[in-house]
């Protein structure tokens, strides 16, 4: 992305009324200084634009107010137009931490939680709709599955494997327990729903963050860059969450837990969610990409960084199979507990 001059700027912000002192440039950001105050103006790519102004919008109709608000040109535009990009303004938040790692968590999974519940719509399914998505999604992973055997087949009547081939043969199992818990959830999932004629949307963020979660002078947290917001499942915001926080060396992600329980304790998912939120969080599907890749020779990538890649999405299998077992047997836990009350 092209770094944009200090004169396309001060005529960006003259279209607000905004005389420029100075600005210093954050990445995409540039943190504006005026005679009137202090303010971020953000540049994005056009298609990135299209539906972020109207959500917030939305939000803040339907009483969220927990968003870094954009300003308005002095014409009544959310954002201007230059040189192919898009620019919008909100006002520069102090951002200072008050807190630790997990109380910041902590509070942003619950502003997640209520921007989800303000933003809750439901929407009719069709019975042919659920069939043909766990259909589909079996199908695919089925022939992955056993492309994933056929490559751990071929490996083991070598006389030498590579380095690749025989780190993927040791995780074999691991991967393939992982695969087999996800169409079993995936199974209890449809059982569960296949009757129901509604599921549930929401306002995502599209990339929730603690980077995205920032402070006022107050200690107030607000969400700030829904440039990828869209109407889906309250699932897709937090399984690329989880995605990247459990991408990282093996641990016990006890905290992480927390956090998602923290959500569920101000939005609660229903049976059916929590069972297709299991299966696709338990998928393993970075290591499914990782073997073709290596495979079909996709790419020119050298050995050595195939195997840190496949190293690394392990590391990130075992990570998610912890937060996915306990998960499981509090679930568990709680169904049981509930059945013994009603009897």
């Amino acid at each position: 992305m092209k770094d944009s001059s200090y004169d396309e700027i001060t005529a960006i912000l003259n279209q607000y009324g905004i005389r420029v002192k100075y600005t210093e440039q954050y990445g995409k950001t540039w943190k504006v200084y005026s005679d009137n105050g202090i303010y971020a103006l953000k540049k994005i790519l056009p298609q990135n634009g299209v539906d972020f102004v109207r959500n917030v919008q939305v939000l803040y109709q339907r009483g969220y107010n927990r968003i870094v608000p954009i300003y308005p040109t002095m014409d009544g535009r959310y954002a201007i137009l230059m040189q192919n990009y898009l620019y919008y303004l909100m006002p520069w938040l102090s951002n200072e931490e008050k807190e630790d790692r997990n109380e910041k968590h902590q509070k942003m999974f619950r502003e997640l939680a209520r921007l989800h519940t303000l933003s809750l719509k439901n929407i009719q399914i069709e019975a042919e709709e659920r069939k043909a998505h766990f259909e589909n999604t079996m199908d695919q992973w089925e022939r992955e599955e056993e492309f994933l055997t056929e490559f751990l087949e071929t490996s083991e009547k070598k006389w030498y494997m590579s380095p690749f081939e025989f780190l993927f043969c040791m995780f074999y199992n691991d991967i393939m327990r992982a695969l087999d818990f996800s169409k079993r959830k995936l199974e209890e999932w449809y059982e569960t729903s296949k009757e129901l004629t509604t599921g549930r949307t929401v306002i995502t963020h599209g990339k929730i963050s603690t980077e995205h979660f920032l402070y006022d002078d107050k200690g107030y947290g607000y969400f700030t860059n829904f440039e990828n917001s869209k109407i889906a499942s309250p699932i897709q915001d937090l399984l690329p969450f989880l995605a990247r926080t459990l991408q990282t060396y093996p641990k016990r992600f006890d905290e992480c837990i927390d956090w998602i329980y923290t959500y569920f304790g101000h939005f609660s998912f229903k049976e059916d969610e929590k069972l297709l939120f299991l299966s696709y969080l338990a998928y393993p599907g970075p290591i499914f990409k990782t073997v073709q890749d290596y495979r079909l020779q996709r790419s020119k990538k050298a050995e050595i960084k195939f195997v840190k890649e496949l190293q690394s999405h392990y590391w990130l299998l075992k990570n998610t199979e912890y937060v996915v077992v306990r998960m499981n047997e509090m679930e568990n836990r709680m169904n049981m507990t509930e059945t013994k009350t009603q009897t």
